[in-house]
């Protein structure tokens, strides 16, 4: 029905101080996959990470193979930082991660207290 969950999208690891950035993860059940409904979900946390917690970076993590979470990433200005070795342990095994990061400024949001340093 309309009330399926089709799949889920978090906000963590939010640190302040000199950092001022958290860590986006996401999954979407197999039958939504491929919809853009994931894009629109993952635009709605840049807006809220960007604008409502004024956070300076937004980091994500995903599966070398897993190309359809790589492109939802670069299609929204995500850029690839490294390669994790051994990451996080998905289905008891330990696996290998792409890094990504989006600054706010390449999102296209400026905070108040970096205006002064333009």
């Amino acid at each position: 029905g309309d009330n399926a969950l089709l799949g889920g999208a978090t906000l963590g690891n939010v640190r302040r101080g000199v950092a001022q950035s958290g860590t986006l993860g996401y999954w979407i059940g197999q039958p939504y996959a491929r919809q853009g409904l994931m894009t629109d979900a993952v635009q709605a946390m840049i807006s809220f990470s960007f604008q409502t917690l004024q956070l300076h970076r937004l980091e994500a993590a995903c599966l070398p193979s897993n190309t359809a979470s790589r492109g939802v990433l670069r299609k929204l200005g995500f850029r690839e930082e490294g390669f994790a070795r051994r990451y996080l342990r998905i289905n008891g095994e330990w696996c290998d991660h792409l890094l990504f990061a989006l600054l706010a400024e390449d999102a296209g949001f400026s905070h108040p207290s970096e205006r002064a340093f333009e």
